[in-house]
């Protein structure tokens, strides 16, 4: 049976592992490439110097750059790509030449041929994308999956109103809907009427409240039986016997000179959902699911592309996963799903939005993430950033959301309540460091948790705290609560936090505890550490 799995990685490494993905292994890809679409048009089209650093396309951060790496991609696509692949990318060379949109193409060519590897016969793939570079990534789709399996493109609708400078507002994205072969699953979907549909089209009403519209008797094509019913002679859509059983029924109406046939509203489904998609409405501020993800889609635009290209049981791929809406409504629609980020920040997100809305129960691995002091190590020394991420939620903590280089001496919080319900919300406040350590590091943690009133402070190290570290620690004594005292700072290290110990605070036991989100924070817990537990061995 097909696992729930989160891979942390570049998703191109993942998909080419052929233990982690065999062929023909997927029912359903989503994907929302990362695409700067605030970014000036003209700029994407400008040629660059071909030496520049990868490290931005390396990290998928909202922009893709012309460089050795691209080039060095670019030129194997053609040389060992299928003919169709490779013809369809010089042909973007000789238009776009070393621009970044060449980048973006020459990046994204070789990760939509290992999605149409894994995807199987019965298959579907749904490409999320900006307008700016949906009509190049449709002919590169073309090539990869063939013109014939293309479906749709659809329209969604993500703002009802949006003000450019010198332009029409841009208030849509595409989504390019392909299959892999003939033979796909597809579920007919259908949406409510709108009010303004319903106004429109019921406008006739029985004495009991019921609303009705008018559909004509033509039979297709013309071709029906022809006899004379009401006064009217002429091919009809039904035999006479069943024209007379509706009308016993009280289903024709007959006062308009050629009788018509009602549809009552609330006998009907809805509306067929076509390919603009304007019913769908993005992420608001004040909505429940957000997350503060600057990219976050909204559920029900995942649960209409997961309903009607699979079924219960079908596994579901996002190879960019973000904050994890893929996987979250696959889950809950009962469907098996793998989730691929770059970035350890994506990944802790996901878990901890998978805890909060499917409990301590559900079971997936992840794949990629530090499991011993070297792997940590190893991640410290190629992104600090990601390192405090990881370690962060290593000890159930709330990653605190802000620009990198920003320090205001708070890597993280965790919320907590140790009195009775209603009581004030306490908070854990966390410093993170990779490299060396000393005192003055545990004394700006000290000021950090004054300033914020907060209850806790945790400093967590790659190394070994010293001898005046743990006395600065031992000086600022305890936070007492109904459960004993706590001190009120506590150093941890990675390898401590690796082999199962935690955050001594309230309580020191499984409880029912209410965990407050911090506000304009992300968050994530891991499947294998305890949230709630403390001290080793509870």
């Amino acid at each position: 049976m097909p696992e729930n799995v989160l891979y942390y990685g570049d998703n191109l490494d993942i998909l080419r592992n052929r233990e982690y993905f065999p062929d023909d292994c997927v029912d359903l890809v989503y994907l929302d490439p990362p695409f700067n679409s605030n970014q000036d048009y003209n700029v994407l089209f400008k040629e660059q110097n071909g030496s520049r650093s990868a490290a931005q396309i390396h990290a998928f951060e909202d922009t893709w750059e012309w460089d050795t790496e691209s080039n060095r991609v670019y030129e194997e696509i053609v040389e060992s790509a299928p003919e169709q692949v490779s013809q369809a990318m010089r042909g973007f060379y000789t238009s776009l030449r070393t621009s970044d949109m060449m980048a973006y193409l020459a990046m994204m060519a070789p990760r939509l041929l290992e999605l149409h590897r894994v995807l199987k016969e019965r298959g579907s793939v749904y490409l999320h994308c900006d307008p700016t570079a949906s009509h190049y990534l449709k002919i590169l789709m073309d090539a990869i999956f063939g013109p014939v399996n293309f479906k749709n493109e659809i329209v969604w609708q993500r703002f009802r109103f949006h003000a450019d400078a010198k332009r029409f507002g841009r208030v849509t994205d595409r989504i390019l809907f392909y299959t892999k072969s003939s033979s796909f699953i597809f579920h007919n979907l259908r949406r409510p009427f709108s009010d303004e549909y319903v106004k429109e089209k019921f406008v006739h009403k029985e004495p009991d409240g019921r609303l009705f519209r008018l559909s004509d008797l033509n039979p297709p094509g013309g071709r029906g039986p022809v006899y004379n019913f009401h006064g009217v002679k002429r091919p009809w859509r039904f035999t006479k016997e069943k024209m007379l059983k509706l009308e016993a029924e009280g289903r024709i109406y007959v006062k308009s000179k050629v009788p018509q046939l009602k549809r009552y509203l609330d006998e009907l489904e809805g509306q067929a959902v076509h390919e603009l998609w304007n019913d769908v409405a993005p992420v608001n501020p004040m909505a429940k699911e957000r997350l503060g993800y600057q990219t976050q889609k909204p559920e029900a635009l995942l649960e209409r592309i997961i309903l009607a290209s699979s079924s219960e049981g079908d596994t579901v791929l996002d190879p960019f996963c973000g904050c994890g809406t893929a996987t979250v409504v696959a889950q809950r629609l009962s469907r098996h799903w793998i989730g691929i980020d770059i970035t350890q920040a994506a990944i802790v997100v996901i878990k901890q939005r998978l805890r909060d809305t499917f409990g301590d129960k559900l079971k997936y691995k992840v794949i990629g993430e530090p499991v011993c002091l070297p792997d940590a190590k190893a991640l410290a020394d190629r992104d600090p950033y990601q390192f405090q991420w990881w370690a962060l939620n290593l000890a159930g903590a709330r990653p605190v959301e802000r620009k990198k280089g920003a320090d205001e001496g708070i890597d993280g919080r965790l919320y907590f309540h140790d009195e009775h319900e209603g009581g004030k919300t306490k908070q854990i406040v966390f410093s993170v460091k990779a490299g060396r350590t000393g005192p003055k590091d545990v004394r700006d943690l000290r000021g950090v948790v004054e300033r914020e009133k907060a209850e806790i402070g945790v400093f967590i190290s790659m190394q070994k705290p010293t001898t005046a570290m743990r006395k600065e620690v031992a000086s600022a004594g305890f936070y007492k609560s109904a459960w004993g005292k706590h001190p009120r700072l506590q150093l941890l290290t990675i390898e401590e936090l690796l082999s199962g110990k935690g955050i001594d605070y309230p309580p020191s036991e499984q409880v029912n505890v209410t965990l407050k989100r911090a506000p304009k924070a992300k968050s994530g817990t891991t499947v294998t550490q305890p949230h709630l537990f403390h001290k080793k061995g509870k």
